[in-house]
């Protein structure tokens, strides 16, 4: 009998504590605060032109930030130092065997020009063209031999400042790797080359030639020195 007047004692008291909780009026909910984030907000918009990237954040374009410093010399391959080209230039004159007479013919044509500058070539190429035209030219060992090679050793010394050298596409030659080595080596140091007849007319009438001409020497990094260096070429 007391366990069942203890459950209805119960059951009528949370049955009056819900109709006093429903006939109370609901007001407005109360106003929540807003949310603080440490993080900074993110705008779409780039920075301007010139103007660094914010500290922590790439810059938009994909190009490095604008420091305001021109960069080291040290710190690049800068084209900074250019050679300085005399205006009188020194041109190497080469011509594989079946490539000779067409260079001759070219030598010839252009003489007068040729005159006016200083000449070296490779032994039988160097041979002909002075005993043809009566020009001074100045001759290392023929191509097979090494000529080729101390041409080469020359362009990086800095005693070149110009390649016309026929080479024959169509015949196999003994000394191919120095054939190869020796238009590298023109590449890197950024000489003009002519290969053919148009190439060379184009080089020998163009209005640089006859003007000092300052060509960068630097592509490679700051190790390829400016300034000439003294040959090591012996010629006889």
């Amino acid at each position: 009998m007391v366990l069942v007047k203890s459950v209805t004692s119960f059951s009528v008291r949370s049955a009056t504590a819900k109709a006093d909780e429903s006939s109370e009026p609901r007001g407005a909910p109360e106003p929540r605060e807003p949310v603080s984030t440490s993080e900074p907000v993110v705008t779409s918009e780039p920075p301007l032109s010139g103007q660094p990237a914010p500290s922590g954040e790439p810059p938009s374009s994909g190009q490095p930030a604008f420091s305001g410093e021109p960069v080291s010399s040290g710190d690049s391959f800068g084209l900074d130092e250019p050679r300085e080209m005399p205006a009188r230039r020194r041109i190497a004159l080469i011509a594989h065997d079946n490539r000779k007479a067409d260079l001759l013919e070219w030598a010839r044509y252009n003489r007068l020009s040729l005159v006016g500058h200083d000449l070296l070539a490779t032994g039988t190429t160097g041979k002909l063209i002075s005993e043809e035209l009566d020009l001074d030219v100045t001759t290392v060992e023929s191509g097979p031999l090494g000529g080729d090679m101390q041409i080469g050793a020359m362009i990086t010394e800095g005693a070149v400042d110009m390649l016309v050298f026929f080479w024959d596409p169509l015949e196999p030659q003994p000394h191919d790797p120095d054939v190869k080595a020796l238009l590298r080596v023109a590449v890197v140091w950024n000489i003009p080359v002519a290969c053919n007849r148009a190439s060379a007319d184009f080089l020998i009438s163009s209005p640089l030639m006859t003007e000092p001409y300052g060509r960068a020497t630097r592509h490679y990094g700051p190790a390829m020195k400016s300034e000439a260096r003294p040959t090591v070429v012996q010629l006889a």
